[in-house]
């Protein structure tokens, strides 16, 4: 299966809805879209596009430190509620076929924070592995603590993670898989 036409078109919008929204926010950039496997970020044909997330890419070459700064925001928020928002509004009237989840990205800043991420994974998995107890992952937004869960399952088979408390002090837990018990 490649990019279906009803796909692209949906990728279109996105890309449109981004591009209009900076502008009404003051913000003169374009926007590249593509289909990506979530880990790795490389585009994906075929297969892979079902499982593939939709990728928007701000160009943040005619924008000062300041702006991109801006879009991004503290720890990565201004952007995970772009990111929210293009979700919410991109696939509220999409079809199964075309529903995607959208990452929102400028100046490589999700390239830079999942590096952040795997080390901290890294860490806390090596953590539990030591002591056999469970350990907390504090201060990520929720999309953050969904890529955790993804890497962590990914790179760590033998660990599992959940999320407890409420927002605004939500905690990621990493903590060994129960003997016996199935990979989900």
């Amino acid at each position: 299966m490649t990019v279906s036409s009803a796909l692209q078109s949906h990728l279109d919008q996105g890309s449109q809805w981004l591009e209009r929204l900076l502008d009404l926010s003051g913000f003169q950039a374009s926007v590249q879209a593509d289909i990506v496997e979530p880990l790795s970020h490389e585009h994906v044909e075929g297969q892979a596009v079902e499982e593939a997330v939709a990728w928007l890419t701000i160009d943040g070459s005619q924008l000062s430190p300041e702006e991109v700064a801006l879009l991004i925001g503290e720890q990565g928020e201004v952007l995970d509620a772009i990111q929210y928002l293009a979700s919410l509004e991109l696939n509220f009237k999409a079809d199964r076929e075309t529903q995607r989840a959208f990452v929102v990205d400028i100046d490589g800043y999700r390239d830079r924070r999942r590096e952040e991420l795997k080390q901290l994974v890294t860490e806390a998995a090596a953590t539990v592995q030591q002591s056999g107890q469970e350990q907390e992952i504090c201060g990520l937004s929720s999309a953050e603590r969904r890529e955790v869960h993804t890497l962590l399952k990914a790179m760590f088979p033998l660990m599992e993670t959940f999320s407890r408390g409420k927002e605004p002090d939500r905690r990621l837990v990493v903590q060994p898989r129960a003997p016996g018990e199935p990979e989900s």
